[in-house]
């Protein structure tokens, strides 16, 4: 059994549903509120999981990102918040963990994606096509959403919430 595009993309949209569930039900004070211990927040943790997958799977390829290079440079590997996102800006990442799905999927089957510069992620895993990419892409995105429940958990003990 391989690779199934179609599969492995249903589980990423049901992920970014999930990731749009906690942008439609936690206020923007919580959103980014960085609990003591933690070093981010969760809309940091949501916007991080668009620019990593647009990195491990256009930027790797050899293609353009479908995402600006700003909004890639603010939320890649390495960075944390500056400041806190505006209501604007929160509109524009919940629209983006929709739509940049759909351009994988568009881009994928018009097959734009025919070369891959090998890339080794921090468990140490080495991928070497798109797929492994975008399979790949699914795991990170899980380790993300553990951090944001951690994260939800974190405020809502310091409210006193249990």
């Amino acid at each position: 059994m391989g690779f199934t595009f179609d599969y492995t993309l249903d589980i990423t949209r049901k992920n970014r549903e999930l990731l749009k569930g906690f942008l439609k039900t936690t206020t923007l004070e919580d959103l980014n509120k960085i609990p003591a211990g933690f070093n981010n927040n969760i809309i940091w943790n949501i916007a991080h999981v668009i620019a990593t997958q647009q990195i491990l799977v256009y930027k790797f390829s050899g293609n353009e990102t479908r995402v600006s290079p700003d909004f890639i440079e603010r939320y890649r590997k390495g960075t944390r918040p500056e400041q806190d996102i505006a209501q604007s800006n929160l509109i524009t990442i919940c629209e983006l963990l929709s739509t940049t799905v759909d351009y994988v999927a568009e881009d994928y089957k018009a097959g734009i994606f025919k070369d891959y510069n090998s890339y080794t992620v921090s468990t140490g895993s080495t991928l070497t096509t798109v797929e492994e990419a975008i399979t790949f892409n699914n795991f990170h995105e899980g380790i993300h959403f553990g951090s944001i429940l951690a994260l939800r958990r974190a405020i809502n003990l310091s409210k006193g919430i249990l």
